[in-house]
């Protein structure tokens, strides 16, 4: 039976509404219209009465069973929006989140503030915060992952956007060169004692990027002790909710003198700042 774009709209925000919020699941097939099938807000407007050919139909229906089982429309459409750039991503590496704008943006401030001129994105995964700030400041960049899968999608994505980025294979800030004067991350700060209680969405995403021993704090912690050992003059690193007080005093034992946390929009801890 035929059925026009605005029909398939409806019936998409419906099936989506069975496993996500009503206003969530009508955001996210706008979404699956705009970045899957090419239809704007002002093309369903004013061609939304057009019948959908059979090979979209059952395109959407691949996309939907996919869904179904909680893989994210990231990784079923292949990329993430960040910043106003289109960033690849793959299994390898953890979709973009809205949240991780606040720390670019935290990072460019105290870099600005401090004058500096090498960077450091320490685990980049699909490259946003190292390439962005090579789009957007005129730093040398270096970016660093553990994961040479993770490596090769922010290697594209940074030819793709026309970003100059050193990119170095290894654990944490080992295979950075000196000199080091300002670290950016969004380590892997889940506990794994919690994995049980996450969405199942992440269940999709790789748990070398999620989780961290020690109640999630090991990374962070090990990153602020190398940087400082390094000779960095300041980190500003993405964590979890509630582990600000604890990293904190974790950061004034690695010798950091001034250390601060900023909250996000629900008010929960979500950037750690140190500087020397």
């Amino acid at each position: 039976m035929p059925i026009t774009f605005s029909e398939l709209r409806l019936d998409l925000a419906s099936a989506l509404a069975h496993f996500l919020e009503p206003e969530e699941a009508s955001a996210e097939s706008l979404r699956w219209f705009e970045d899957g099938l090419d239809w704007n807000r002002a093309k369903l407007a004013s061609r939304g009465d057009e019948t959908v050919t059979a090979v979209m139909r059952r395109q959407v229906g691949q996309w939907l069973r996919r869904r179904r089982v909680g893989e994210p429309w990231a990784y079923i459409i292949g990329f993430e929006r960040f910043r106003g750039h289109r960033f690849e991503v793959t299994k390898e590496t953890l979709i973009p989140r809205p949240e991780t704008e606040m720390v670019l943006d935290a990072a460019l401030e105290i870099g600005h503030r401090l004058g500096v001129n090498q960077v450091c994105d320490v685990g980049t995964g699909s490259g946003i915060l190292g390439i962005c700030m090579a789009l957007e400041t005129p730093w040398e960049v270096t970016a660093s992952d553990i994961s040479q899968s993770a490596l090769n999608v922010a290697k594209v994505n940074a030819e793709k956007l026309g970003a100059k980025i050193k990119f170095v294979h290894g654990d944490l800030l080992l295979p950075i060169p000196d000199p080091m004067e300002l670290l950016v991350s969004n380590p892997p700060y889940v506990d794994p004692a919690d994995a049980s209680t996450l969405q199942r969405e992440l269940s999709f995403e790789p748990t070398q990027a999620l989780f961290a021993e020690d109640k999630g704090l090991a990374l962070s912690t090990e990153i602020l002790k190398q940087a400082q050992t390094r000779g960095a003059r300041a980190v500003v690193l993405e964590i979890g909710a509630g582990q600000g007080p604890e990293l904190i005093e974790r950061a004034h034992s690695s010798g950091w003198k001034q250390v601060a946390t900023r909250q996000d929009w629900a008010g929960l801890d979500r950037i750690l700042i140190a500087l020397e």
